[in-house]
């Protein structure tokens, strides 16, 4: 599955890769994604200033004024923006070529019946990722700036600055999307019998306070109502986790129960 040319070096008798070689692995990894990255962030200027507007569709839709439009109070405020909105359709685009490099660094320490499950976890990840961006895009994200953007209207007047608005956005879809991961990584960790369901179940306590802090940190806002709506899906995500950790369960012990025989 890896690559001849930066395949980290195995020793001649089969033993496994040696720490150095675990790291300059990683180094290679990080660099290709780094890449396709910067690649996909340079598509992204092209189409920058249209995903903008569609980007300020909720907080137009949201504002009373028609004509709203977001401010900028520093001269480079507008530039960075646009430099963001190019970085993450870079991010979503280069997403499949990062999870492959994933992907080939944890695959040398799964059998060869193990790795068969790249066909799972590359489609489901990049699956899961679009399916969270597309919850964060057309749930989480119109219901926030609603909220945020017509709270106490006869007190504050609605004028956000274009770096805060995009941040906020940003973060938000960005992160979903990532945290929808959560299903597919459990199956694979149990798969391989790093996890047990048993134990996820007895954990949901510490689960939920943990989601909770990850909520806080996607949803740069400290209101709770945009905390609670990010933290919904990811706890139904942890329940769906704790079903597939089951499955995984299963096949790996069934696995073992093969190899002993």
């Amino acid at each position: 599955m890896m690559d001849t040319v930066n395949a980290p070096e195995m020793e001649p008798d089969g033993a496994q890769m040696t720490l150095l070689g675990h790291l300059n692995d990683l180094r290679v990894r990080i660099t290709y994604a780094a890449a396709a990255l910067f690649i996909g962030t340079l598509l992204g200027f092209a189409i920058a200033q249209p995903l903008l507007a569609y980007l300020m569709q909720p907080y137009v839709n949201s504002v009373p004024d028609s004509a709203a439009a977001l401010q900028t109070l520093r001269p480079t405020e507008g530039i960075e923006t646009f430099f963001k909105v190019a970085l993450l359709f870079g991010a979503v685009l280069a997403m499949p070529w990062i999870l492959y490099q994933v992907w080939l660094f944890i695959s040398p320490a799964l059998t060869p019946s193990e790795k068969k499950y790249i066909y799972v976890f590359i489609p489901g990840s990049l699956a899961l990722f679009l399916l969270g961006i597309s919850f964060s895009w057309f749930v989480l994200v119109p219901a926030a700036i609603n909220f945020l953007a017509n709270f106490m209207q006869d007190v504050f007047r609605t004028e956000w600055t274009g770096q805060d608005y995009i941040s906020f956005v940003v973060r938000m879809v960005f992160w979903i999307g990532v945290s929808f991961q959560m299903p597919i990584i459990v199956y694979v960790l149990a798969r391989v019998g790093m996890v047990t369901a048993q134990a996820l179940r007895e954990q949901w306590r510490y689960a939920v306070v943990i989601i909770a802090v990850l909520a806080a940190i996607i949803t740069p806002s400290i209101d709770p109502v945009t905390m609670l709506l990010t933290m919904g899906p990811l706890v139904v995500l942890y329940v769906f986790s704790i079903l597939l950790a089951k499955v995984g369960q299963r096949q790996f012990e069934r696995s073992m129960a093969l190899d002993a025989v």
